[in-house]
């Protein structure tokens, strides 16, 4: 096999980490909101750099852990971090990944009755047919598609805050200058990144390009800023409306209703839809490694048609959910449960245990997956 290039080692981690990341809530801003902006805009961006590094460190020793384990699906992962515990992370995951999922069917269902005035099932059902007609092709493709898209959102979102800094720069420089730093910015930091450290196990197909340990350790310590990134350019820009954002569903409608340009308006929805298009992918794809390392096991090939296939069932059981249950009015609370659940089960081992298997090299290696 051609060895993997420096973009693959090192910077396409951080991509698809940042595909996996980013969602409905990062994406149009909310989420940005109610972690950071109460503390105010430096506040806010310390608590964002909090985050960063949290990130980074996981990353960095997950990237390695997995690396010398040949562990390259979450189950493989936490069979070495957890032992027989290791199903207590997909229990979690998988509860993670419906109520993200039912998040992301909702915001689809928005963005195309706003756009085009469709019914809001059909942005649902939209998505799900294009997130299935990715998985069908496999890794290859998935890994030029979630960059294709990445740079098309970090293209968008540079524009966007030129483009606000250009508009009403004196407001947000104001901003900066008078209001003071909020108490609670670390705190904010360490929640956030619990809240998305679950994602972290959906980049680990990425690391068969690692060729060792430099690797692992760049990619990893990379890949965090890579996922804060466009989420500093927005917080930013939403700096010049603090009070006024505070109270928006959709930040982001605000601010490019400030902007008065539909034509952008559309750019950025395109960004938005491919970020939930890019999120279900990304963790999809770690479920169907995970079902074919799986068949593997027993000496077979997982067919290629039950890659879309199992995907497009988690995901109209996640919009059924939305819908017929009320999922998304408990998201509060859902992802506050789960960020501890996942700092006990997945940080907490990993900074004691995995730290210890690194140090003593006791991480026994996987079997070597069929090509």
């Amino acid at each position: 096999m051609r060895p993997s290039g420096a973009f693959q080692r090192y910077l396409l981690p951080g991509f698809v980490f940042q595909a996996a990341v980013i969602a409905g809530g990062y994406a149009t801003g909310r989420e940005l909101v109610e972690f950071f902006l109460p503390a105010g805009p430096w506040g806010g961006l310390l608590g964002m750099a909090v985050s960063m590094a949290v990130w980074s460190v996981v990353l960095m020793l997950s990237f390695e852990l997995a690396r010398i384990a040949r562990a390259y699906d979450y189950r493989a992962f936490f069979r070495v971090l957890l032992g027989r515990g290791w199903f207590a992370f997909e229990v979690g995951y998988v509860l993670l990944m419906l109520v993200i999922m039912a998040v992301m069917g909702a915001a689809a269902g928005e963005i195309a009755h706003s756009l085009f005035g469709l019914p809001r099932l059909a942005g649902s059902l939209a998505m799900i047919a294009a997130t299935g007609a990715l998985l069908f092709f496999g890794t290859a493709a998935i890994e030029r598609f979630l960059v294709a898209s990445v740079g098309y959102l970090y293209l968008v979102y540079l524009v966007f805050v030129v483009w606000c800094l250009a508009a009403f720069g004196d407001r947000i420089e104001a901003n900066f200058a008078s209001i003071p730093v909020g108490g609670n910015w670390f705190m904010a930091g360490v929640t956030y990144a619990g809240y998305n450290v679950a994602t972290i196990p959906a980049v680990l197909f990425c690391v068969r390009h690692f060729g060792g340990r430099r690797d692992a350790l760049v990619a990893g310590a990379l890949a965090g800023p890579l996922g804060m990134l466009p989420g500093v350019v927005f917080f930013i820009a939403m700096a010049g409306y603090v009070t006024e954002v505070a109270d928006q569903a959709l930040p982001s409608a605000f601010l490019l209703a400030k902007l008065q340009a539909p034509w952008f308006e559309w750019a950025f929805q395109l960004a938005v839809m491919l970020t939930l298009v890019d999120t279900g992918v990304a963790l999809l794809h770690a479920i169907n490694e995970r079902v074919a390392n799986a068949w593997e096991e027993r000496g077979r090939a997982m067919p290629r048609s039950l890659r879309p296939a199992l995907a497009v069932v988690v995901m109209l059981v996640a919009v059924y959910a939305a819908t017929a249950v009320g999922l998304v009015d408990l998201v509060a609370k859902g992802y506050g449960t789960l960020t501890w659940y996942f700092l006990a089960i997945y940080v907490l081992p990993l900074l004691t245990w995995g730290v210890w298997l690194l140090w003593r090299r006791r991480v026994q290696a996987s079997p070597a997956p069929v090509s």
